[in-house]
């Protein structure tokens, strides 16, 4: 099969970008877009011409480095599917795909198809984590967990962290990913002594950075490669809400210290 590519080009992060066309022949179906890009590079490094820059790492859905928004969706056609797990069997014989990097002011451009997104590591560092000693392991029924409790918590965390949220909100609000990695501790017990913490902390530093509010049209669950469901985003608002109340109530000097209340 062959295709028309349509891909961001931009030299660096104070360059103007436009986009180039490329075209692609000889591909097989079966073979993944970013192998599709590896083709292409090929053949633009034969020519002297300077490769597409784009970010991949496990090509298994599981790294989330595969940043790119294919024909205006991040990630692609596919609900719940990675860039890395697309393949070329997804488009028709012929087509036009457009290729761009995720764009939001938080996420800025390094070079061609590669966002800059250690803004999500900035949030994970303001209390994404829990600081007890968790010492050796247990016994797995030490710390009793009801199922469905804990199948929610894999549910938070099975979010890989790519920011497909980001691009697929018109606000480029984060607030699944943060609500994702504050409820995989919240809902956990060793997660409780830091609750109020982690909530505050990190709502805080997704502000701070810029990152836009909720627009309550779920376009982030669409684009999410994982699924991660938009009721998340509403168990973090209660958490913030109710450690926001706790923290008020503590004495000035001990506010924000800590403690589910």
């Amino acid at each position: 099969m062959s295709v028309t590519l349509r891909v961001w080009r931009q030299a660096g992060p104070g360059s103007a970008g436009k986009f180039v066309e490329y075209q692609a022949a000889n591909l097989s179906p079966n073979m993944s877009l970013l192998e599709m890009l590896d083709v292409v590079n090929d053949d633009l490094e034969k020519r002297g011409e300077d490769p597409i820059a784009f970010a991949h790492d496990c090509r298994e859905g599981i790294c989330g480095t595969c940043s790119l928004v294919i024909d205006g969706k991040p990630h692609g056609p596919h609900q719940g599917v990675a860039s890395c797990q697309t393949y070329m069997r997804s488009f028709a014989d012929g087509a036009t795909i457009v290729i761009e990097p995720f764009r939001a002011k938080p996420f800025p451009v390094i070079k061609d198809l590669i966002s800059d997104r250690s803004a999500f590591d900035q949030i994970q560092q303001a209390g994404g984590f829990i600081s007890v000693r968790t010492g050796a392991c247990c016994d797995a029924n030490a710390i009793p967990v009801p199922k469905p409790v804990a199948d929610l918590a894999m549910d938070a965390a099975a979010c890989i962290g790519c920011g497909a949220c980001v691009a697929a909100c018109k606000n480029a609000s984060a607030m699944l990913f943060v609500s994702a990695k504050v409820s995989q501790l919240g809902l956990l017990p060793q997660g409780q002594p830091e609750r109020d913490t982690r909530v505050l902390n990190m709502v805080s530093k997704m502000d701070e950075l810029g990152f836009g509010n909720c627009t309550n049209q779920y376009e982030c669950s669409a684009a999410c490669p994982k699924l991660i469901s938009h009721d998340f985003i509403a168990r973090m608002n209660r958490d913030y809400i109710g450690a926001l109340f706790r923290s008020s109530l503590q004495p000035a000097s001990n506010a924000g210290a800590g403690g589910a209340g």
